[in-house]
């Protein structure tokens, strides 16, 4: 396994995150087990999750087979750097009452406490913003996260789909307020065929010092082979993937994808985590896996090496923004 820092932080963090969001709703408690016992044995360090994941009823569940796992003991815990997310309404009937979701200083302070207590633990290592809140200024959202971090419940903070101007409007005001270290990673959507992320909020994390988290790094699975995948009678696209394929044209552009990734001999998942793995700010992408055959093939992609000439191929079928502010000024 090979690790960097994440972000400007002194921690240490593998180059791939084990993404949790299917445990409990696709995976159940036992063979979530049996992944992150897997990727631990594999090196992976950086576990993602968030308090909503489990979604619907059964919000919450994944940081409950989280913590399930931890009680298992042998040194799960203080092995895996643990991330989990707040903002979103954690009532059942999905309805929040008044404060209990979004940033406000006393629905973070509720929140915390409720993810410690599914997790089974006294600390979470990166508690990520996991959506930007209109309503409360970020010298209330960094208050509270100081008081968390002297009391040692949480050790750093980050963002999850910030734009980029909010990413700076964060750290100026930490850099105001004094002594607050400020965001320290930013979760974005980022893969081969969503590239807008390069515009302005990797420009602005690598100018902060923020470690770059892209999630759905396969595209919703249409960047893992899935045209191959449904001629050969597997598992046919959905949602995003099957939204993109309906449009001819984006569906030959998927299927050039395919055939330069045959030709090249190699596999279009590996390939599209591998091309993540080569961005300039990426600290790792999070991968999902369902199955241990799918985490297997994720590892896979560390050990994959991307020539030039393929590089190059992909940038003209994925063609990038290009830099800011050229990318839309002219």
């Amino acid at each position: 396994m090979r690790y960097t820092q994440l972000g400007r932080t002194g921690l240490k963090v593998s180059r791939l995150v084990l993404g949790t969001m299917n445990f409990g709703p696709q995976t159940d408690e036992a063979d979530s087990h049996a992944i992150m016992d897997a990727a631990l044995d594999a090196g992976i360090n950086f576990f993602d999750t968030a308090n909503v994941y489990g979604w619907g009823e059964n919000k919450g569940r994944t940081e409950e087979i989280i913590g399930s796992w931890f009680a298992h003991g042998g040194g799960r815990r203080d092995k895996v750097v643990l991330a989990t997310k707040v903002y979103g309404n954690m009532g059942p009937d999905g309805e929040a009452w008044p404060n209990h979701d979004k940033l406000s200083a006393v629905n973070i302070r509720r929140a915390v406490d409720a993810s410690l207590k599914r997790l089974g633990t006294d600390r979470i290592d990166l508690y990520q913003f996991h959506h930007i809140d209109r309503a409360t200024p970020f010298d209330e959202i960094w208050q509270a996260i100081d008081v968390l971090i002297q009391q040692g419940k949480i050790l750093y903070a980050g963002s999850s789909n910030f734009p980029g101007y909010k990413i700076a409007q964060a750290n100026e005001t930490a850099a105001r307020r004094g002594g607050t270290i400020g965001l320290v990673s930013e979760q974005c959507l980022y893969n081969l065929a969503e590239r807008r992320a390069e515009m302005e909020v990797i420009p602005a994390a690598q100018d902060y010092g923020l470690g770059v988290i892209p999630w759905s790094p396969l595209h919703g699975g249409l960047l893992g082979g899935v045209i191959k995948k449904e001629a050969e009678g597997g598992r046919r696209a959905s949602g995003r993937a099957a939204d993109t394929l309906a449009d001819p044209v984006a569906r030959k552009q998927i299927q050039a994808y395919e055939d330069l990734l045959e030709k090249h001999g190699v596999e279009p998942g590996e390939t599209a985590l591998a091309w993540l793995l080569t961005r300039p700010g990426v600290t790792g992408p999070i991968v999902g896996p369902r199955t241990r055959e799918q985490l297997d093939s994720a590892l896979r992609a560390l050990e994959l090496e991307l020539s030039e000439e393929l590089l190059a191929s992909l940038d003209e079928i994925f063609p990038g923004p290009g830099p800011s502010p050229e990318a839309f000024a002219w």
